[in-house]
């Protein structure tokens, strides 16, 4: 291969490897996807909690501040005390990384509801639970959907550092390259993959968002 150019060895690479790839991209992709998603059950409820309780809030997402401030790296080296080698260590680094964006974008969302609009939906006999699904809930989506899409776009990154762990993951190829002689080609097929599918999901949530916001553009 060292005749040929980087993009001939990229193809080449390709052909003989890519189920091996694809592989790798549903895995790297599996995992991102069950960190946001745990993130999610775990946020969504946390941020609608708090939304009226101003000093939890500020206690909360002070800590989710902290979480995020800690390098990746250290972050899964830190919980391999705990949870050992594996995917397990990376999803819920990525669970941890995720709080941030969606509890603080659940809370702006819940919080820039008129409260014009929740007075109107106590005098029509709403419960507090019917306001949230109902009301608040709908009206925050574009806010809400935001803070998943910046999470899973975290996710995505977070997991390419997964093969340091033993997590597999396209961080697996673009490693393999790394200490490669001659591997340029094998990094493009670990990182192409990985812009791919941080482009793919952004768009899927955005189209996602559309459909579901009762506020049609």
């Amino acid at each position: 291969m060292k005749d040929l150019s980087t993009f001939q060895q990229f193809i080449y690479y390709f052909e003989y490897n890519g189920i091996y790839v694809l592989e790798q991209f549903v895995k790297h992709f599996l995992i991102s996807l069950y960190g946001v998603l745990f993130a999610c059950i775990a946020g969504i409820p946390i941020g609608i909690y708090i939304s009226n309780k101003r000093k939890i809030r500020n206690i909360i997402i002070s800590i989710a501040n902290i979480i995020q401030t800690i390098p990746s790296l250290a972050m899964v080296s830190m919980l391999i005390v705990v949870l050992g080698l594996g995917s397990n260590t990376v999803i819920f680094s990525i669970f941890l990384y995720s709080l941030l964006p969606i509890i603080k974008n659940t809370v702006t969302g819940i919080r820039s509801v008129s409260e014009n609009l929740l007075d109107a939906a106590k005098g029509m006999g709403m419960t507090r639970g019917q306001i949230i699904t109902k009301v608040q809930l709908p009206l925050a989506l574009p806010v809400l959907m935001a803070g998943i899409r910046n999470a899973l776009v975290i996710g995505i990154g977070v997991t390419a550092i997964g093969t340091f762990v033993g997590a597999g993951g396209l961080g697996d190829i673009i490693s393999r390259g790394v200490n490669a002689t001659e591997g340029t080609a094998i990094i493009l097929a670990g990182t192409i993959p990985t812009a791919f599918m941080t482009i793919f999901s952004d768009l899927f949530l955005s189209w996602v968002e559309k459909k579901l916001n009762p506020i049609k553009q």
